[in-house]
């Protein structure tokens, strides 16, 4: 199927018939959109015209990946934390894994705060129902701790414009909370910032604005929604897909916004209804920007 309106403010950017599409992240050094194939086991690129995609097969499942200030990348493995170089092939070098001796269990998202370091979340793929999900700061000297624990699926770590909220998801629970970062980033005082009802789905990967929004993916939800830092719904946008998993802006203004959707799990009926299950898809932003995506510092 060729680009073009699919429905009002949705455009098709790139087919790229993920199992499991994730962890969004836009290099204007590059002027490319990078993502993963969290089940597939690879790290995607592309031209924002949606042309001209690079693909890199990595030999474990891969949650996401985050540039490095001195060049080259920190991937969330299933096996903890890595460093990684995307040349011809891939190269990956491991730095800690924080769940050793705990099979099932993968990083799944992550976000970089502004002063270089990586707050990353796990969860289990043998338990998804169980609470084994941590999240996890990753320092630039390669230090990493458990900041909080007692999570079950975690996901869309993002950050206020000023620095001092951090939003949180245990998909599972449906509940995005809130916390606040003190000076060094410590984060303290999670409170439950919003809960999704049923027929929404579940809350997965999401991404702030510059107007202090949150876009959220909703998975088994077929739509993105913008919600108001006080939690109430301001814009609602349907896709032609049910698993929606992740978003980022992109574009030389932060203009444009990218989603990721998953086909995993489908059975052949409702892949048959949804044959773009898994592709990526542009959001028409209605003139808002996002905010610029800090790197990791090591």
């Amino acid at each position: 199927m060729a680009t073009g309106e699919l429905m009002t403010g949705v455009r098709l950017l790139h087919e790229a018939r993920a199992v499991l599409g994730e962890g969004l992240y836009w290099l204007a050094a590059e002027a490319r959109l990078y993502f993963v194939d969290i089940r597939q086991r690879t790290v995607q690129a592309l031209q924002p015209d949606g042309g001209d995609c690079r693909q890199w097969q990595l030999p474990d499942l891969v949650g996401w990946v985050i540039p490095r200030r001195q060049g080259g990348w920190v991937a969330g493995m299933r096996d903890g934390f890595a460093l990684l170089q995307l040349g011809d092939e891939a190269s990956l070098q491991p730095i800690a894994n924080p769940h050793p001796g705990q099979p099932g269990m993968r990083l799944n998202d992550a976000c970089a705060w502004r002063d270089g370091s990586i707050f990353a979340g796990s969860m289990s793929d043998r338990d998804p129902a169980g609470a084994h999900g941590r999240l996890y700061r990753l320092q630039p000297d390669l230090r990493w701790q458990v900041v909080d624990s007692g999570y079950h699926i975690c996901n869309g770590p993002c950050f206020s414009p000023d620095g001092q909220l951090m939003y949180h998801t245990d998909s599972f629970l449906r509940t995005i909370y809130r916390y606040r970062l003190a000076a060094d980033g410590t984060p303290a005082g999670r409170e439950v910032w919003k809960v999704f009802t049923p027929q929404e789905g579940y809350p997965d990967g999401m991404t702030v604005d510059a107007e202090g929004c949150l876009w959220v993916a909703h998975w088994e939800g077929g739509c993105v929604s913008r919600f108001a830092p006080d939690g109430s719904l301001l814009r609602r946008i349907r896709l032609p897909v049910s698993l929606v998993t992740n978003v980022t802006f992109f574009g030389a203004q932060l203009e444009r916004l990218a989603v990721t959707t998953a086909r995993d799990g489908l059975d052949a009926a409702t892949l048959a209804a949804q044959p773009l299950a898994g592709a990526l898809f542009e959001i028409d932003t209605l003139g808002v920007r996002g905010l610029p995506p800090a790197q990791f510092g090591g």
